[in-house]
């Protein structure tokens, strides 16, 4: 009896030391790779979006991204989350030229993939599961439609990544609705330069009554610029994508409007979805829309507060 007590006693003990370590093995690991730099204040809603839903469901989440927008990096960051073989992969698909074959790759691993943001047009031609995000090209021209029911005859859009087919095509819906009165101006990524490139063009372009940029990178730019010159009455302004200062300048009435593609949701869905996928087999049967939706002036002071709290 004693050595039956012993025994049992002994099996008990392994059994809680296994016990959490055999959790953590169960837990679904996912990868989250996305182009979005640390300094844009998109990325970190949706970083916020995935790592809740983790938190959540119990799943290690990794989240990896460039420094930089560097569509090289993002090759090797893709290939190196598809070499890791998790049990899920969620991409901002920007470039089909160069993440479409890791891409393919990775489905016809098994690894079931999930795409965010951009490329939502072109993803599943390599096997991706389902997109989630929204139409860049409806987007831009729902954003010119805006812009023309204003007044405004003549506009840019300001592209500060230009490549990345996200935001290319939003300009590209943009120009469509504009019916060919909207030119493209392409920038860098530097703050700076975009704010003296959005001087330079207006100084060449006196007709332009309306500039919508493409993200909080280059609309804060865009802001100072007409802050500087006393202009923001004289022109007709919007932006994709929100933050903070964006959504107290739209309160403030310093901008027209900014179109809404609920980031976090770009972050939380597909962890969610995923997990599902990786415990009952279960997936929406398709593309999932998170916007675009227009924050103006009336409507300004209800996203604030969540902003605040990192969900829009």
């Amino acid at each position: 009896m004693a050595r039956l007590s012993h025994w049992l006693l002994a099996s008990t003990t392994a059994a809680l030391l296994a016990g959490p370590a055999q959790a953590q093995e169960d837990n679904n690991r996912f990868v989250m790779v996305t182009h979005g730099v640390p300094s844009d204040p998109f990325w970190s809603v949706v970083k916020n979006g995935a790592e809740d839903a983790a938190d959540l469901v119990g799943a290690d989440l990794e989240y990896r991204a460039p420094s930089t927008f560097d569509m090289a990096k993002m090759q090797q960051l893709v290939d190196a989350a598809v070499a890791s073989n998790p049990d899920g992969l969620i991409v901002s698909f920007t470039d089909e030229d160069a993440l479409g074959g890791i891409v393919q790759r990775a489905s016809n691993n098994g690894i079931p993939v999930i795409t965010i943001n951009s490329g939502g047009d072109v993803a599943s031609q390599y096997g991706t599961r389902l997109h989630i995000g929204q139409s860049e090209y409806e987007a831009g021209k729902q954003a010119a439609e805006r812009m023309q029911e204003m007044g405004v005859e003549k506009a840019v859009c300001i592209n500060h990544e230009q490549g990345n087919q996200g935001l290319d095509q939003r300009c590209d819906g943009f120009l469509e609705g504009f019916d060919g009165n909207a030119e493209q101006l392409a920038t860098t990524y530097d703050p700076t330069s975009i704010r003296n490139a959005i001087v330079a063009y207006l100084n060449q372009n006196s007709d332009v009554r309306g500039i919508l940029t493409l993200g909080t990178v280059s609309s804060e730019p865009m802001l100072q610029a007409m802050r500087e010159q006393g202009a923001t009455d004289m022109f007709t302004l919007g932006t994709f994508d929100l933050s903070p200062s964006i959504l107290e300048a739209v309160a403030a009435g310093e901008l027209n409007f900014a179109i809404d593609q609920q980031q976090y949701l770009q972050g939380y869905l597909p962890v969610m979805f995923l997990d599902q996928y990786a415990e009952h087999g279960l997936l929406p049967a398709g593309d999932v829309p998170t916007g675009p939706g227009f924050v103006t002036q009336d409507n300004a002071e209800q996203v604030i507060e969540l902003s605040k709290q990192g969900i829009r």
